[in-house]
């Protein structure tokens, strides 16, 4: 993380953390983990085209699928994330 680059904001109704990478890191953020305390941290997943997949996949298709039924499995892409809505094309 970029120390400078950090902030929060604090409202009544919201709080938000807003996180930057430090030049060297690269490739998307995956997860994160929130909680008051490092023994009650709660893992959260970006929406991403893998996290998405993933989490369909395991829903779908629980791991006593066959190799055939994995392979059969609809074409998942992310087209938009935004506050209020996800756009998700399944082929």
């Amino acid at each position: 993380l970029v120390s400078p680059e950090t902030g929060v904001s604090v409202s009544a109704q919201n709080l938000v953390v807003e996180l930057a990478k430090a030049p060297d890191s690269t490739g998307p953020w995956e997860k994160f983990s929130f909680g008051l305390d490092p023994s009650t941290l709660q893992e959260r997943l970006f929406v991403t085209e893998e996290n998405v997949d993933g989490f369909l996949g395991t829903a779908l298709c629980p791991s006593s699928c066959s190799q055939s039924a994995l392979e059969s499995q609809p074409l998942i892409e992310v087209l938009d994330v935004s506050e209020d809505r996800i756009q998700i094309r399944v082929q």
